[in-house]
């Protein structure tokens, strides 16, 4: 019999989760990387993958035509949103289920898909779009500070800051102009207006909205996720308000097939969208939605992309919180621990750490600084919230900051005496 294999495209920070439900579901997963080795989790699952310029989408055919000749494919899928629309194609090609690839496109540009929302009458951010610092200048000027600079195209946050001035709209178009910036697609800035009030996001499966979140952003001037609690604690008609503005830009971005994720921000004037993220959402909604409802989103999102009936019942109702772990300095990681005494507190579902020691630490003011995070769920909200804070004071780890010029210039100079050992600050 011919063995079925579900072909991933690239990895993410969800790749695992998504091969352990391909094996649940007896299927065989291999992951198409421009660099596998990027994605530690393959090699510990033991799980296969082949190198292939997943930019290069007739690369992609050549390999997905030469592996059909040995295997049935099941499907084709990912949860990286770089890549996402290239697997809408793939699927098409391959007459498989799939996104539809030129609504995928039209989203992933941050202009474009304000464009369509705003036609479509959903309320969003004022906006501009710049080429130039004078553009992004003039533009920051008429929408009124603060604003929020942010590539037309990214993900993660990355590039994305609060600018309260003049002077830090001037600094942040230099960063991202100036070279240091990756950018994924031609230089543009999208200016927009910095919308105030809660924050809120929603996980969505095809058009059912499934969970939505409350959140919480480390300090200004970047975007920092710090704190998720699902469900958020919303009245009736705000949760109703909730999910019907993310159905309508649903509609209005040609969406609705598979897993998305809206980002909203409840203002004077209602709920606000802040952003649609075509694709699902990564650590730790999925773990969240399975805690607090029941439902396995990533084994759904599977069924639905090999032709199976999907499930999205809940089965039961629990308040789960998540606290993600960020440093607070630049440097190298000593130690890091507390894991197994934090996986012991009753009430905790998960701890995990992203890096090991003598990890540098570079933080970039988006979602590459987490190196972990703590889940907890329980039927009572105090509770959870007590329990993730518990779990969490548990938690500790050491950095030693990156030595200064002058501190290079002092070690290099002749000692009289041997110098104090200071032991670094635990954070």
């Amino acid at each position: 019999m011919t063995k079925r294999v579900l072909i991933l495209v690239e990895g993410s920070r969800t790749g695992l989760l998504y091969i352990q439900a391909t094996q649940r579901l007896g299927l065989h997963s291999i992951t198409l990387s421009a660099d596998p080795a990027q994605y530690d989790y393959i090699a510990r699952e033991e799980a296969e993958a082949i190198r292939v310029d997943t930019a290069d989408l007739d690369a992609l055919t050549d390999e997905c035509s030469r592996l059909r000749a040995t295997y049935g494919i099941a499907g084709i899928t990912c949860a990286n949103e770089s890549v996402y629309a290239t697997v809408g194609k793939l699927c098409r090609y391959f007459d498989l289920p799939g996104p539809d690839a030129t609504s995928i496109e039209r989203c992933c540009n941050k202009f474009v898909q304000r464009e369509l929302l705003r036609e479509a009458v959903v309320p969003v951010p004022s906006y501009r779009l710049a080429t130039d610092a004078k553009d992004v200048t003039r533009s920051a000027g008429e929408i009124g500070f603060p604003v929020v600079l942010k590539p037309a195209v990214g993900v993660g946050s990355s590039g994305v800051r609060l600018c309260r001035d003049i002077d830090e709209v001037a600094e942040h178009t230099t960063y991202l102009l100036g070279g240091k910036h990756m950018w994924r697609s031609s230089p543009r800035i999208l200016v927009e207006e910095f919308v105030q009030g809660p924050y809120y996001c929603a996980d969505i499966m095809g058009n059912e909205v499934i969970g939505i979140y409350a959140g919480e952003f480390g300090p200004p001037p970047h975007f920092v996720f710090r704190e998720l609690t699902l469900p958020a604690p919303l009245t009736d008609d705000e949760n109703e308000r909730i999910v019907d503005i993310s159905q309508n830009s649903l509609r209005a971005l040609g969406l609705g097939w598979g897993p998305t994720n809206i980002e909203l921000r409840w203002t004077k004037r209602g709920p606000v969208v802040i952003e649609v993220n075509p694709r699902m959402a990564g650590l730790p909604n999925p773990q969240m939605i399975q805690l607090a409802y029941g439902v396995d989103l990533i084994t759904e999102h599977i069924k639905l992309v090999i032709g199976e009936e999907w499930d999205l019942r809940r089965r039961h109702s629990q308040i789960a919180a998540a606290r993600i772990l960020v440093p607070d300095r630049d440097g190298t990681l000593d130690w890091i621990d507390g894991d197994s005494r934090a996986t012991a507190v009753p009430g905790v579902a998960e701890v995990e750490f992203y890096i090991g020691p003598k990890t540098r630490i570079v933080r970039k003011g988006d979602h590459r600084d987490w190196i972990g995070h703590v889940i907890a769920a329980s039927p009572i909200r105090a509770r959870t919230e007590a329990v993730l804070q518990q779990a969490v004071d548990l938690i500790d780890w050491s950095i030693t900051p990156f030595p200064t010029a002058g501190d290079q210039e002092q070690c290099a100079a002749p000692q009289l005496s041997a110098p104090a050992q200071v032991a670094p600050d635990k954070r």
